[in-house]
């Protein structure tokens, strides 16, 4: 009995490692940490920690919106303050105040100043293979008119996919969507991005929250270890009803 309880707590360990060897290695997935606050140009005037804006040549047009704002106060940049088409401000499209994740979220133009989000993965296994998981949603900057077509490109290291493209209607919101990419670590250090595309006439903006990068679980080895937890567990009420 007791070698079967010390090997049922050896493995109730090598669980718990397990479990923990999923932990989330992004930093500020949510964009709730930043240096001035929301509503205003990433980068421009204020910054998200552990995260970047850029198009290579000058601001990108990317923005930090607080809750329940997009149809509302909006976002202020360089051009002025801007806000997406939504029930507040004109169009029953069924924008929601926030996304899934909750709190503050990025809406990024796909075809004006557009240019990457990124942030530099650390501490990873090159090799080895991680799945980004995001929200994601497609919307429109509101007082324009025409339907459009956009996609977020997700880079990680040496590598790029793509989610569906989304057919947005004239003043139209797509709703929110989950997508998660497994990628393959090039070394121990790769950078994540993301790079909102779209097409005019409406300036397309697409929306991001909820961003987490997690180690992907090897097929098998979490069932291995709850496989033979349960068969421990089978043996012990197996002897107790011997003794009875």
């Amino acid at each position: 009995m007791k070698k079967l309880l010390g090997w049922m707590s050896t493995g109730i360990t090598l669980l718990a490692l397990a479990t923990s060897a999923q932990a989330d290695i992004i930093v500020n997935g949510g964009f709730e940490s930043t240096t001035n606050g929301p509503g205003l140009q990433f980068d421009l005037s204020t910054q998200a920690t552990g995260w970047t804006s850029t198009n290579g040549s000058g601001d990108a047009y990317n923005f930090i919106f607080a809750p329940g704002t997009a149809d509302t106060t909006g976002a202020t940049g360089q051009y002025g303050a801007l806000t997406l088409w939504g029930p507040n401000d004109g169009s029953n499209n069924g924008l929601t105040p926030t996304s899934p994740a909750g709190g503050n979220f990025v809406a990024a133009d796909g075809d004006f100043q557009n240019g990457t989000i990124s942030q530099t993965l650390t501490g990873l296994t090159p090799s080895a293979e991680y799945d980004v998981t995001f929200w994601w949603a497609a919307a429109q900057q509101s007082g324009f008119y025409g339907a459009t077509q956009q996609y977020w490109q997700v880079g990680f290291g040496s590598q790029t996919q793509n989610t569906p493209t989304y057919d947005l209607p004239s003043q139209g919101f797509s709703g929110w969507m989950q997508q998660t990419f497994t990628f393959t670590a090039d070394n121990t250090t790769d950078v994540l991005s993301f790079l909102a595309v779209g097409n005019l006439p409406v300036p397309p903006f697409l929306l991001l929250d909820g961003v987490s990068v997690d180690p992907t679980p090897e097929p098998g080895s979490l069932g291995l270890i709850l496989g033979g937890l349960m068969v421990g567990v089978g043996m012990i009420k197996s002897r107790k009803r011997l003794k009875r």
